[in-house]
């Protein structure tokens, strides 16, 4: 095992990871290796995609999320999934669709004024900036409802849907310009660019492809639909697009299929659309120069406005040397640039070669108007042979490119559909120079910013269209599976595979996690989807409710443990809002909010505000909550909303009578639980004095933990005075109420604060060795951390110190965690066992995790101040 072992460390050195598999024995891996029949190779497998807890990925991968209309975001290169994206559907947990922000989102993708409740998400993008990926914005288009969505990667939130209002389909979505200033989005399904019934025998005269140039601004993140236009392209069914790159800049690129221009007909007697449509050798890659078009649409007289959209004709694009055609291999799909902007790779997917044009030849040609003929439609055709810099076999059904780290060595990655494999190549040289076998009919490749000007290389993710047998069978639908391939080394080596369960992604795009800077938390009070401060937003005491005639308005807050307000009454027939805002400062405080019955849902992360807007429609009491787990009191959470018909008489019940305890016994019950209060003071103030000692201001994360309990801990002095009162009246009830209250304040305080310190303490502690780490994780997944909490006396004493109370204390703890039941007759082991009523286990722990362990109590000793 010796190789195995020189192995991992050369891949995990210096990682917490490297420690532990050098220290194990070799036995022990050998028996899990024998155990679960994993070679060699499946070990260095996992040693290169795993990431320790705590960890993070090196990329991000967005991936589209198909017929589910959402996105999903996954970390390399371990496989992760970290987030979905909703996008243009409704998602329930995110409140996505059902607080009254987020339906304004998706009201944006109606056509044609209905309502779209599904979207087949397929081509995401990134920004850029000198063609390379920025880490600002995301786009992604809805092939089955032509809408292109944009993304804030500041919050990872959508913030815009934009209908495109001419086309009925497209595939061939979302592709930036390399200083993200347009998106070209291509149709696929010709159709008539207007809204009217046209016959399909009018097929060649009425209905039109087109390519669609939307301003972006990359400030602000937003689509300017009426700065934006479309290019009308024959109905050639478009498919997939690039947009050029230092010497092509300005220029798009934009394949397709079915340049027979067939309709099919099953019905009446014709041959499939399959058949006719793949009768000719070639298809035509569309050339058009968007950046002059674009100049050319601020004039009225170069544009059609169809359905208040400005649309260049055909002719116009001709007559001013904007738009051509180049032969390609038929039925292609996908088009993709090179960094440097001069080669342009087509595959395809009836042909087995990939066709490398040249962009200087094809400039060449444009420039000396050298053709070799026109379309139907007047359109220039370049000759095919003279554009081309050359051809490739690389086998059967290939598909989409991307591009690797040495890529101005020619070095380019293509998916062949039908040989289910991946095939790197030399794009320059023109060579195939490995090949790889995936599971199974690969789509789309995802290289580490592949389609930007700064590709990364060093891993390649085949986005794999079947998984067959691949994972445990979970029913007739099947994941899809997206594999991992290591792309470093000479050879291809396959890494992990990752069941999808979302839809079918289609295209994913990745980019460097250090490129990304989300926020955790927002300003208080901002509605994300302006950035501005919510006209809802309320803090702590502005807390009220307005009636404004039958619409009635509650300003409320959300903070870990109560909603605030907690009791509404409205009449049936009132239309209600609620504004919600996050008080909490704390990272990761999220909360939830629904009214039982009414259909709303928000996600409320901190400092955020919402509003939900219903009408209450039914009678009756419906409770509220927070639907987050948020706290220890995260069930008590709630109020009740509750609704009264305004025309109906109500017989109110006979009101309960005071509990029959005497005054006695309530001031014995407020004098026990004014106790409690004192005691759990007592805590929070040592806590407090173990903040200060350790300046906990100086680290930012702490310092916002300890502002939230602080603000927990300044209510108690109001419950205090109210309870108080409550008292010198006489009213002891009401008086240990207060004092409830002033409890469940300092439970919050106390829970944040607690926090704060354990993270104040991993601050300010020695750092640990890796032994040390080793015996941490050994102590907690071992059981000890069961009845031992360190520094506290809890169903077992305190191990502070432990090694200290016995004479040879190591080998004492060691033996005694070997054996427990050898040492049960000892005075002090059986003082111990008669006062904590509890015997020590035997955990039966390796006699390697032993010296961990104890490796980990000395860490502890050094550091017993801070415990």
């Amino acid at each position: 095992m010796g190789n195995i072992f020189d192995k991992l460390s050369k891949i995990l050195i210096g990682t917490t990871v490297a420690a532990t598999f050098l220290t194990a024995s070799s036995g022990e891996l050998s028996k899990i290796m024998k155990k679960r029949g994993l070679t060699e190779t499946d070990i260095i497998h996992a040693a290169k995609t795993y990431t320790p807890t705590g960890g993070r990925d090196e990329f991000i991968v967005f991936s589209s999320g198909g017929q589910s209309g959402h996105m999903l975001v996954y970390g390399v290169p371990t496989m992760r999934i970290l987030k979905y994206i909703a996008v243009f559907t409704p998602e329930p947990w995110q409140g996505y669709g059902y607080d009254d922000d987020t339906k304004k989102i998706l009201a944006e993708g109606k056509i044609r004024g209905k309502q779209i409740t599904w979207g087949d998400t397929h081509h995401p993008a990134l920004s850029e900036t000198n063609g390379k990926y920025d880490g600002k914005w995301l786009v992604i288009n809805d092939k089955a409802n032509p809408r292109i969505a944009v993304i804030d990667l500041n919050d990872f939130v959508t913030k815009q849907i934009v209908v495109n209002p001419v086309f009925k389909s497209e595939h061939g979505g979302s592709f930036f310009t390399p200083n993200s200033k347009h998106i070209l989005e291509a149709c696929q399904y010709a159709a008539p660019l207007d809204n009217n019934y046209h016959p399909i025998e009018e097929y060649k005269e009425t209905y039109r492809g087109g390519v669609t140039v939307w301003s972006f601004d990359p400030k602000i993140g937003r689509i300017d639909a009426n700065d934006s236009f479309t290019i009308e392209l024959p109905p050639y069914m478009q498919d997939l697009s690039d947009s050029g790159k230092e010497a092509s800049a300005g220029w798009g690129f934009t394949n397709s299929f079915n340049s027979e221009m067939y309709t099919g007909g099953i019905e009446v007697g014709m041959p499939p659309f399959e058949a006719g449509c793949s009768r000719n050798d070639t298809d035509y890659l569309h050339v058009y120069n968007w950046e002059k078009l674009y100049k050319l649409s601020k004039d009225p007289k170069n544009v059609k406005i169809i359905n208040g959209h400005k649309v260049i004709p055909i002719e116009v694009a001709v007559k001013n040397d904007a738009l051509f055609l180049v032969p390609e291999p038929k039925s292609p799909h996908g088009v993709d640039v090179s960094p440097d902007g001069e080669y342009i790779v087509v595959c395809g997917k009836l042909d087995t070669h990939a066709s490398v044009y040249k962009w200087s030849k094809i400039k060449k040609l444009i420039d000396n108007h050298e053709y070799s003929g026109k379309d139907p439609y007047g359109i220039p055709i370049l000759d095919m042979k003279k554009a081309l810099h050359g051809q490739v076999e690389l086998g059967l059904g290939p598909l989409h490119n991307q591009f690797g780290a040495k890529w101005k060595d020619g070095v380019i990655y293509t998916s062949l559909y039908v040989d289910s494999q991946v095939v790197k190549w030399d794009y320059k040289n023109l060579k195939v120079l490995d090949k790889i076998n995936v599971h199974y009919n690969i789509g789309h490749l995802c290289g580490m910013e592949g389609k930007s000007e700064d590709p990364q290389g060093k891993y390649i993710i085949a986005l794999n269209k079947l998984a067959i047998d691949r994972f445990d069978p979970v029913g007739p639908l099947h994941p899809q599976n997206h594999q991992l391939i290591d792309i470093s080394g000479k050879k291809m080596d396959m890494l992990v595979d990752m069941p999808i369960p979302l839809g079918e992604p289609h295209q994913a795009v990745a980019i460097r996690a250090s490129k990304l800077h989300p926020e955790v938390r927002y300003k208080m009070g901002t509605n994300p989807f302006t950035g501005n401060s919510h006209p809802g937003k309320t803090l702590a005491g502005q807390e009220h409710i307005e009636r404004k005639g039958n619409h009635v308005y509650v300003y409320g807050t959300v903070v870990r443990s109560h909603i605030n307000p907690e009791r509404v009454t409205v009449n049936k027939g009132d239309t209600v809002t609620f504004y919600l805002t996050n008080l909490e400062r704390a990272e990761d405080e999220t909360h939830g909010f629904t009214v039982d019955d009414y259909n709303v849902h928000a996600s409320l992360e901190p400092g955020k505000t919402v509003s939900l807007t219903f009408k209450a429609d039914n009678e009756g009491v419906f409770p509220y909550y927070c639907t987050e787990f948020c706290s220890a009191l995260h069930l008590e959470m709630m109020g009740y909303l509750m609704v009264k018909d305004p025309n109906k008489k109500y017989v109110s019940a006979q009101k309960l009578k005071m509990k029959s305890m005497s005054k006695e016994q309530l001031k014995a019950e407020y004098d026990k639980t004014v106790a409690v209060n004192s005691a759990t003071d007592a805590v929070i103030q040592s806590v407090v004095k173990f903040l200060k000692a350790n300046h906990y201001e100086k680290y930012p994360v702490v310092k916002n933990l300890v502002e939230d309990a602080l603000d927990q801990y300044s209510k108690i002095k109001e419950q205090k005075e109210k309870s108080d009162e409550a008292v010198k009246a006489g009213d002891y009830e009401k008086a240990v109420l207060f004092e409830n209250m002033i409890w469940q304040y300092m439970v919050k305080t106390a829970d944040v604060g607690i926090r704060a310190k354990d993270l104040l303490v991993r601050k300010v502690a020695t750092p640990q060795s890796p032994a040390a780490q080793a015996g941490e994780r050994a102590f907690g997944e071992g059981g000890c951390s069961g009845c031992h909490v360190i520094g506290k006396v809890s169903s077992g004493p305190d191990l502070t110190g432990v090694l200290q109370r016995h004479e040879n204390g190591e080998q004492w703890v060691k033996d005694f965690i070997m054996n427990p039941a050898s040492k049960y007759k000892e005075p002090y082991v059986k003082g111990m066992i008669d006062y904590f009523n509890l015997r020590m286990p035997n955990q039966h722990m390796k006699e390697q995790e032993v010296k961990d362990i104890i490796e980990y109590l000395k860490w502890v000793d050094k550091n017993a101040n801070l415990f």
